[in-house]
């Protein structure tokens, strides 16, 4: 078993387009890594230069602390999981899984015992001798697998191995894929665009954004304390709400359009930062489940709660999605650094929100509501870099000079 490191790796093309922009990533001994981004982020270039299918402009790709950026993709021990599956149709499941194995002339009798232990690992043990068209869609993805297990990699790598699948199989197979991943305990980077994959499968999780790491780190963290706008918005379904407000002079209060916000004292004690904001625009995140709609006792005047009118309402049997509209400002989509920082970065419109709320209640559209806000679990972000206001971190205690 081995490591994976990216060093400072980048990638740019002959056309001057800048794919990876000095990407820095470590992929302990059995762990499993989610690089996660939007399509075009240059997530699976990640994955090519890693395998060698792709050639590294700057930077150094090492396994198990040897530098192989050089070498071939025949001299690296890693195996992939294409998108696609990429089976040969005219060969058994079992001819398919050994086809790795018989190009290395490795022995029969070891060949046949890697493929039955895989098949069993799998669930494939039956199915040996079926041909790929009479598989279904999840069968296809183990035999890939399976192709994969037996070379018994230092390294595996996973573009996407699930994006062809029906929903419902799409969660039976994240489960599968995790618990093979941990009973083999291989050093694994899988790529996707489905946060929800990168969420429930990866010990850790790599947000890209245009070639560019965002944050890394365990799923929890990544949502409970995004690094910038971007993360926050993209990680999350639905995405968090994004408004734009203002601080007032005492920075006790935000002001977003015609409604008043309170800030925490918590909150101001442990992002002291927000001081430097009285007077200014600030972006301020709300998370849809950190949203209610208040009962009898909530006030439109507390400063707790924001007023909107119900747009939409989505039933999802466990929970109601409740879009609401009001005079409030939606920041979009703040970009990360700003070339003139005398311009706010993004799009600034008059926007929806929406509010994560218990299945059983009554809301219906053109409804006027009282959303109550949990002020404790508010995100700061400054408008123009679009970096998180994080929390001061407190001193450990017992700490001694």
């Amino acid at each position: 078993m081995a490591s994976l490191t990216l060093q400072s790796v980048s990638k740019t093309y002959d056309n001057g387009v800048e794919a990876v922009k000095s990407v820095d990533v470590f992929v302990a001994d059995g762990e499993f890594v989610v690089l996660v981004g939007p399509s075009g982020c240059g997530k699976t270039t990640i994955l090519r230069m890693v395998a060698g299918l792709e050639d590294i402009t700057d930077g150094e790709v090492l396994l198990d602390g040897k530098i192989v950026t050089d070498s071939s993709p025949r001299e690296r021990d890693v195996a992939m999981v294409f998108q696609n599956y990429a089976l040969y149709p005219h060969l058994s499941v079992q001819q398919n899984i050994a086809f790795s194995l018989s190009m290395r002339h490795v022995p029969k009798a070891e060949q046949e015992r890697r493929v039955r232990e895989a098949a069993a690992l799998l669930g494939l043990s039956d199915l040996l001798s079926s041909k790929p068209r009479q598989l279904s869609g999840g069968q296809r993805q183990r035999v890939a697998m399976g192709r994969a297990l037996v070379r018994e990699p230092a390294v595996f790598l996973m573009d996407e191995p699930l994006s062809n699948l029906d929903a419902r199989l799409r969660v039976q197979m994240r489960t599968e894929v995790a618990q093979i991943q941990r009973r083999l305990a291989v050093a694994t980077l899988y790529v996707t665009h489905d946060q929800t994959e990168a969420m429930t499968m990866g010990d850790r999780v790599a947000v890209m954004r245009d070639g560019v790491l965002q944050q890394i780190a365990p799923p929890r963290q990544i949502y409970d304390t995004p690094a910038n706008v971007f993360v926050a918005a993209f990680m999350g379904s639905p995405s968090m709400n994004l408004f734009t407000a203002e601080v007032d002079p005492g920075a006790e209060a935000l002001q977003l359009g015609a409604q008043r916000l309170a800030i925490s004292d918590r909150q101001r004690a442990t992002r002291p930062e927000l001081a430097s904001y009285a007077g200014r625009e600030l972006i301020v995140g709300i998370r849809p489940e950190h949203l209610s709609i208040g009962g009898e006792d909530v006030s439109a005047a507390d400063q707790s709660t924001l007023q909107g009118d119900v747009q939409l309402v989505e039933e999802l049997g466990n929970e109601l999605l409740v879009h609401f509209s009001g005079d409030m400002k939606v920041a979009h989509d703040q970009p990360l650094t700003s070339d003139d920082e005398s311009e706010p970065a993004g799009e600034i419109t008059s926007g929806i929100g929406v509010a994560r709320v218990d299945p059983r209640l009554q809301v219906a559209r053109g409804e006027r509501v009282t959303l109550t806000v949990d002020t404790e679990r508010l995100h700061f972000f400054d408008p123009q870099t679009g970096q998180s206001l994080a929390a001061a971190t407190p001193a450990t205690a017992g700490t001694t000079n």
